[in-house]
């Protein structure tokens, strides 16, 4: 197992800490996530069950047996565990690299503490070295791109990429992110633009970086 994936373990087993008694959990999507299931399969029998950001984690939610719940039956959720791509200073994430940028979205903004779960080499002093990701409506990528462009970005089609809502990424390159809830605010207002992976207006409340909780600066 590299360092990296010990890290990521080490993060995941210590999320778990946060899982409570009957709670219903918000679930992320990723490598890093995938070892929070794991360890989330171990204690299935005291939680109430599960919400899902993407089919992925869903199949191995319910390939550990564990109960996955529609966030519209479940209402707020008193917590979310996730990963990122970036995590800066102040828990501001980027986040989007395995598409399930929105629903992840939505699970964060219904949740009461999102704890993000990553290894060091996503630690960052200003976010924008990953490119960040645009979910977009198929038929707004060029307008949407064209508007990035003006903005000062690159954007990549991610062709081949369907999300699980049927839309596609479009991944900003060279991007140095010094006002991530600016930047999040004025992408998401371009029209055909579903969510981008900025979690900045609602960052991470708690972030366990190779096993250890750090602290907000």
């Amino acid at each position: 197992m590299s360092t990296a994936d010990e890290q990521k373990r080490a993060s995941a087993l210590k999320a778990l800490d946060y899982v409570e008694e009957g709670m219903v959990v918000g679930v992320g999507t990723g490598s890093t996530v995938k070892h929070f299931i794991e360890g989330l399969a171990a204690m299935k029998d005291r939680i109430e069950g599960a919400v899902s950001s993407s089919e992925q984690s869903t199949a191995l939610l319910k390939a550990h047996g564990i109960r996955v719940l529609d966030l519209n039956a479940a209402g707020p959720l008193p917590l979310y565990v996730d990963g990122a791509d970036e995590c800066d200073p102040h828990n501001r994430l980027i986040k989007g690299g395995g598409a399930a940028l929105t629903r992840e979205k939505i699970i964060a903004e219904a949740s009461e503490r999102f704890v993000c779960i990553i290894d060091k080499a996503k630690e960052v002093d200003v976010l924008g070295r990953f490119p960040l990701p645009v979910e977009v409506i198929p038929m707004a990528r060029s307008l949407v791109g064209r508007k990035i462009v003006a903005m000062g970005g690159q954007p990549v089609w991610r062709e081949g990429v369907i999300t699980d809502n049927g839309n596609w990424i479009l991944d900003v390159h060279h991007l140095r992110i010094v006002d991530p809830v600016g930047l999040e605010r004025e992408l998401n207002q371009i029209p055909g633009v579903v969510t981008c992976g900025l979690f900045a207006r609602r960052p991470a409340d708690v972030v366990i970086s190779a096993g250890e909780v750090r602290k907000n600066r």
